[in-house]
């Protein structure tokens, strides 16, 4: 390909400069390059918290944001997963210790449905008792968290360490505990997309009645 070929194949494409939601301070993010801004719309970008927030000592937390507008030359984000790096949870794992984990699937109070991912480490080898129990308080207290929150307020949670502090500091009195965090945070569905799934299980439920009337 010719260089004026080149030159005119970019002619109509410019850079996106990506931007966090107001959750993250509208902070820069990172840039795309596009012809269309069409073709912006669902780009992801990866980032640290770190990169954010300008500590170092926060770049072991991943956050994924997605765009989900364009206005000119900015691609507005919204946050789509959080995620300790696997280094830093494996630096996390001693031998003859326990790593208890567990996925937990909530729905906030402003009906975003996401799911957590909290991991325990212990001081020495618990039984499995005492790891049922330890993930019984991670449940229990994830499940509390979300319904007493809005999204924003449960990653807020989350990114902060209060979410694993709570579950520290029930589950410790169970068996001791060398740190616990939250190891992934993902969200599964807006508000919109869960009113769509129970608009959909309403309509089965309703056909499978109608069908045993007939019979």
């Amino acid at each position: 390909m010719s260089e004026r070929s080149v030159s005119k194949q970019r002619s109509g494409k410019r850079w996106y400069t990506l931007i966090a939601p107001e959750q993250f301070d509208r902070t820069e993010i990172g840039s795309t390059f596009a012809d269309d801004p069409e073709k912006v719309y669902g780009r992801t970008v990866e980032v640290t918290l770190g990169d954010i927030t300008g500590d170092q000592g926060e770049n072991n937390t991943k956050l994924t944001f997605k765009v989900n507008d364009v206005a000119s030359d900015a691609a507005y984000t919204e946050f789509i997963k959080h995620e300790l790096a696997r280094d830093y949870v494996r630096s996390l794992v001693r031998r003859g210790a326990s790593k208890v984990d567990v996925a937990i699937t909530v729905l906030t109070t402003d009906d975003y449905r996401v799911q957590l991912q909290p991991v325990a480490f212990t001081t020495k080898k618990a039984d499995r008792s005492q790891e049922k129990a330890i993930r019984r308080v991670m449940i229990d207290l994830v499940r509390e968290a979300a319904a007493e929150r809005t999204f924003d307020e449960l990653v807020d949670s989350v990114i902060e360490g209060r979410l694993s502090s709570a579950i520290y500091g029930e589950a410790k009195t169970i068996y001791p505990l060398r740190r616990v965090e939250v190891q992934k945070l993902t969200l599964e569905a807006r508000p919109e997309e869960v009113a769509a799934e129970e608009e959909a299980a309403v309509d089965v439920d309703e056909e499978d009645v109608a069908v045993g009337d007939e019979a």
